[in-house]
């Protein structure tokens, strides 16, 4: 078999290509599944080699070349809009397949995406989701393959589109993307992942800002550019723009003098922030859309009331337990003395460190830290008691009025599984939390690892005006902690409320707010109805921690307007794409805790917007025909939302799969296709029966080998409450150490996955080779 030589561009966003080609975001809430497979495994003629230079031998020659590779990125008030460019040619005298691959932002939405090959043009087109996905259907049923988009990093998802390109021939890939870059401790950030796996004769990153309010400061940081590197890019500042350049040549590329691998392996990042003052916001004008943003600066902190609520289960045993209880002790230092906390610890079942809230003086604080040192992992997961009571506490504290009247009273999750113990049912759980909690305090919910239900806490943080955010089992998992705490560690304005010209303003995104965090920022978009207003009158009250605040402006549409007309690079009517940007964002997280009647128009709402706008979201697709070729190959997968996220990777063995996986001749489970798989006489949940994989006739001996397989995780599926032991108090760290010995045995199984089902069409799925 030929070798497929390929080519790599990386740089910060979520996908499916298909039909022809199909790029796609999933659902947010359609499934918990988290596939563990992803980015394990490539096709062996997709992979990259590399001849070693060390010997100094002559440059290896390169079929397929990257010959230029251009990022052109507008931020206009702190909408950005990318555009990435990249151009290849095959030196070869035989047909190749090259392949443009690219990280992006999980908050980003691509907007266009193109190829232009021997002349012609292929343009995607923005579709509903069902009708790409039976474009998708149909075009697998004539015998081209299934691929994959995969989860790349920890904010970022990888796209990658091929294409057969002749001998001497040339191709063209483009794609856009736009999002909001959100302000957080008090700078934003733009990253941009660089990969092109070699040196490109032409590569340039071109970055334009513009920010009315004023640049406050400019940095670009690199993890690819060491010691005199940094002279490479070049930034120039003025009061409201600034420019950041990156065009390496050929020799500055290289890793040495005589070295053909390049340097540009890693992360770009811009940082910046803007003037800020005591005032109303920013207001931008275009078209009849305007944008407000407000961050006001010099304020007083407002006092808050924190209770803890950790998980300490068999299953946060070792390192997870150790990196809790450091980020815990770390966080308590960083206490203001105004502020209260509590502690919550949890297994099946709970113990409070106090009985009520105490002011985080330094004797409390010391006590607490001697506690938090004590704190080890032991018994099964019961999470509705110990949440219930976190309320209580803040109940009993407000009544007796031990809180300050101006204060922020907040719960903090964590936890690594799903309850098995006292109340299991997820639904209730949430129903009960929201219905004691009653709108007054905020939940924040942090799922450390990959075996929590996401879905679950997030939906149990936004009903109680909080947020969800996973926890990466890694070495720095004490500073995620920490990182998270930091974002609300200082509130500064309560009850926020932003309001504009009456009868001349509408479809306005979210106006009110409960808290506003110093390093945030409030940001809304809307829609000037009146068409012979002069002026747009703003006013936001809010409270402080001592009085009332009214904060007003009053805003020229006609000077507005001009100013931004005068800034040639900034990108057509920003104003209108960032409403509908945020609109969809806002309509998406409204739709997780909405009731069915709700949700029914809110989808609506999401996928006409959707479409209006040539934005690729969980209910839209993009379409891209491909040129009619024998390897013609469609591509197809869902953005994997936070639910979906990939557990750290084992390398399988290289080896045929049989007892546990498919045998090439057959395409079905081998031994272990029925029954139950056991370890230590514990039944661990029945293998689904499988069903045959379809080989179409077009496809190689290679493809015809491939699975798509999904894997289920023995806490979730239908067989939940048979797969654990319910005895009160018992540790799961000796079963699992049992079960791991089990795997050990069975290199062919991944890790904590207990049994595989093929799939269809349906996500999440990998594509895994023989």
């Amino acid at each position: 078999m030929k070798t497929t030589l390929s080519h790599f561009l990386l740089i910060s966003i979520p996908v499916l290509i298909s039909s022809d080609f199909i790029l796609t975001e999933v659902d947010h809430h359609k499934s918990d599944y988290v596939n563990p497979w992803s980015n394990v495994l490539k096709l062996s003629q997709r992979t990259l080699k590399k001849r070693s230079t060390a010997d100094g031998r002559a440059k290896p020659q390169r079929e397929l070349e990257i010959y230029s590779m251009k990022i052109n990125s507008k931020v206009t008030s702190r909408f950005a809009h990318n555009v990435i460019i990249s151009r290849v040619v095959n030196r070869a005298n035989a047909s190749r397949e090259a392949f443009f691959e690219i990280e992006l932002p999980t908050t980003a939405f691509i907007t266009n995406f193109s190829m232009t090959l021997d002349g012609m043009t292929y343009v995607g087109a923005v579709k509903e989701k069902e009708v790409a996905r039976q474009q998708y259907q149909h075009a697998v049923s004539q015998g081209r393959t299934a691929g994959i988009v995969k989860k790349s990093g920890r904010q970022t998802e990888k796209f990658e589109v091929s294409v057969n390109i002749g001998p001497t021939k040339k191709v063209t890939f483009e794609l856009t993307y736009e999002e909001l870059l959100k302000r957080n401790l008090g700078k934003y950030e733009m990253n941009i992942q660089v990969k092109p796996k070699q040196l490109v004769n032409h590569f340039q990153i071109d970055v334009h800002i513009f920010e009315p309010q004023g640049i406050s400061f400019l940095d670009v940081d690199s993890s690819f550019l060491i010691n005199n590197m940094t002279s490479l890019v070049k930034k120039t500042l003025s009061r409201t723009k600034a420019h950041v350049s990156f065009k390496p040549t050929l020799q500055q590329q290289r890793k040495c003098p005589d070295c053909h691998d390049t340097i540009l392996d890693g992360s770009f990042m811009i940082r910046y922030d803007v003037n800020r003052d005591l005032s109303a916001g920013s207001i931008q004008i275009v078209n009849g859309y305007f944008v407000h943003h407000f961050a006001p600066a010099n304020l007083t902190r407002i006092p808050k009331n924190v209770i803890f609520v950790i998980d300490h289960s068999g299953s946060m045993s070792g390192t997870k337990m150790q990196q809790t209880n450091d980020a815990l002790l770390k966080i308590l230092d960083d206490m203001d003395k105004m502020d209260n906390f509590a502690i919550i610890i949890f297994d099946h079942a709970y113990e409070t460190w106090r009985d009520s809230l105490l002011q985080a003086s330094e004797e409390h604080v010391a006590a607490a830290k001697m506690y938090v040192k004590t704190i080890s992992a032991k018994g099964a997961t019961n999470i509705n008691d110990p949440m219930l009571k976190a309320v209580r506490l803040l109940d009993k504290a407000h009544q007796k009025k031990q809180l300050p009247e101006r204060s922020v009273s907040m719960i903090i999750l964590l936890t690594d599984g799903n309850p098995i113990l006292g109340e299991s049912n997820l639904k209730n759980i949430q129903e009960n939390v929201k219905g004691a909690v009653k709108d007054r305090y905020n939940v924040y919910a942090l799922g450390f690892g990959y075996d929590v239900k996401f879905s679950f806490l997030e939906k149990l943080a936004l009903d109680n005006n909080g947020i969800a955010r996973r926890i990466y089992e890694d070495s720095d998992a004490t500073l995620q902690l920490q990182g998270f705490y930091d974002e609300v560690a200082n509130p500064l304005l309560l009850d926020i409320e932003l309001q504009y010209s009456e009868n001349a303003i509408s479809e306005l995104t979210q106006t009110s707010f409960r808290q506003y965090y110093d390093g945030s920022e409030i940001v809304v978009a809307g829609k000037i109805s009146d068409s012979t207003l002069e002026s747009l009158t703003t006013e936001v009250v809010a409270q402080t921690g001592n009085e009332n605040l009214i904060l007003k402006a009053d805003v020229n549409i006609p000077e507005a307007e001009n100013i931004i007309q005068q800034q040639q690079y900034i990108f057509g009517d920003f104003t209108e794409r960032l409403w509908a940007y945020l609109t969809i964002q806002q309509l998406l997280k409204r739709r997780i805790s909405s009731g069915e009647n709700e949700a029914k128009y809110l989808t609506a709402r999401i996928l006409e917007l959707s479409l209006k706008y040539s934005f690729v979201t969980p209910l839209t697709s993009m379409v891209v025909t491909k040129p009619e070729d024998a390897k013609n190959e469609t591509l197809v997968a869902d953005k994997p939302s936070e639910s979906k996220k990939v557990r750290p990777q084992r390398r399988l063995h290289n080896r045929k799969m049989t007892a546990m996986g498919t045998t090439p001749q057959s395409g079905r489970f081998g031994s272990a296709r029925s029954g139950r798989f056991r370890s230590h006489s514990r039944s661990f949940g029945p293998a689904r029966s499988s069903r045959p994989l379809k080989a179409e006739s077009k496809t190689s001996a290679a493809t015809q080998s491939d699975l798509l397989v999904r894997s289920q995780p023995f806490h979730s599926g239908p067989n939940r409450k048979t797969t654990r032991p319910r005895s009160k108090g018992l540790s799961m760290a000796p079963m699992m150490n049992l079960f791991e010995t089990y795997l050990a045995k069975a290199p062919d199984i991944i890790q904590d996955h207990y049994y595989l089902t093929i799939v269809d069409s349906d996500p999440p799925f990998h594509h895994v080779s023989q």
